[in-house]
């Protein structure tokens, strides 16, 4: 009777994990591969991000988000939607609601059970702190219960952040 609990149990867990992966390759199919023009670009930004962090520098990624497209950020947010609600009122799931994020205090939404690290984070949801939450979450605060792996690409985060801005009543201008 143990063995049966147990394979019920990594049965779980590996179609979890097979639901999370098909989800992954299905956004990716729907994001479509790049331009030619923006892979070069991609891979230069990628050689200048290996040479120093990147999110670094607000001004940089204000320069990203001025241009940033919040209909491609729509087909990147369907990967937080495994865990965040992005409706207004819908509540939170595994994560906090994300409606309303940009310029929201850190750790903020009632009823939700925050880590300790991210409790202690404080401030805002400023575009550039969303920016560098968003390229990997585990490095940038450190004990953070999310799981999410980060998203790399400079310009996807700066999309993503700007239709996460679109979740709101009162959406935030964008950097010029």
């Amino acid at each position: 009777m143990h063995s049966n609990r147990t394979n019920a149990i990594l049965g779980a867990l590996l179609g979890t994990l097979l639901f999370v992966q098909t989800v992954r390759i299905i956004d990716e199919s729907f994001s479509g591969p790049e331009k030619p023009h923006a892979e070069a670009t991609h891979k230069a930004t990628a050689t200048e991000a290996a040479a120093k962090p990147a999110a670094t520098d607000p001004a940089a990624f204000n320069k990203l988000l001025a241009s940033a497209s919040a209909e491609r950020g729509a087909g990147l947010v369907k990967q937080c939607q495994i865990c965040h609600n992005t409706e207004e009122g819908k509540g939170a799931k595994i994560g906090p609601d994300l409606y309303g994020v940009v310029n929201r205090p850190v750790a903020s939404v009632p009823g939700f059970n925050y880590s300790a690290a991210l409790k202690a984070k404080g401030g805002n949801w400023t575009f550039a702190e969303l920016d560098k939450w968003i390229e990997d979450p585990r490095a940038y605060v450190k004990g953070t219960s999310m799981s999410f792996a980060g998203l790399k690409s400079e310009s996807k985060r700066a999309d993503l952040v700007a239709y996460l801005n679109t979740l709101s009543k009162s959406p935030a201008p964008l950097p010029k």
